[in-house]
């Protein structure tokens, strides 16, 4: 099992990446999400990797963070996706993203990745429900800034949600827009809906 591939990139190509490693080019399927955040061509680059073996052949697909692959191998996981839905899904939503989507029920946040129907999203949703706590999305989330520390803060964050999806707005889409509201001490929920409908607007 390869855990990860350290090397200088060579190359992006459409849905994939090339890394030289001591003169052997490993070619590297990833999202586009992830691909869109890799250095130019010539720097150093750490990609966690999952090893794909067919009868016909042997993919790589790469993540930048152990998270990333942690939550793509609970995507393939489920019956009926395999290793490009899985970077289709991770190319629509992030890791975090597809965490709030499978706690809120949010069949089409889920269903927008190409490939992926109705279905599948429900399917994907009743699965992963059993291996995802909504503690692990809370902590996932602090870790990421999307909610302050201390209950308060959280209050706050999640009632403008709460107001967000009254208004018509889908429960990740609403959850995407508060993410990149900076909370701090004092705001209200009236401030954060201010903001984050100019995101969504």
């Amino acid at each position: 099992m390869i855990s990860y591939i350290r090397g200088e990139l060579a190359a992006l190509e459409t849905d994939k990446v090339v890394v030289d490693v001591g003169g052997v080019g490993y070619g590297i399927y990833m999202s586009s999400e992830a691909m869109g955040m890799l250095p130019s061509a010539g720097h150093e680059v750490k990609i966690h990797t999952y090893l794909n073996v067919k009868e016909d052949a042997m993919q790589l697909f790469g993540f930048l963070t152990r998270d990333d692959l942690e939550v793509f191998k609970l995507i393939i996981g489920v019956n009926g996706i395999g290793p490009k839905g899985g970077l289709s899904i991770l190319s629509q939503l992030t890791p975090d993203d597809l965490r709030f989507a499978v706690m809120a029920n949010d069949v089409k946040a889920i269903s927008a990745a190409p490939g992926v129907g109705r279905k599948t999203a429900e399917k994907l949703i009743l699965e992963l429900k059993d291996k995802l706590s909504i503690e692990d999305a809370l902590s996932h989330s602090e870790e990421s800034d999307f909610l302050p520390a201390g209950g308060a803060g959280q209050e706050v964050q999640a009632d403008a949600v709460q107001a967000l999806v009254a208004l018509g707005y889908g429960s990740t889409e609403a959850l995407r827009a508060v993410k990149k509201i900076d909370s701090s001490d004092g705001v209200t929920v009236e401030e954060i809906l201010k903001q984050a409908l100019k995101y969504l607007m």
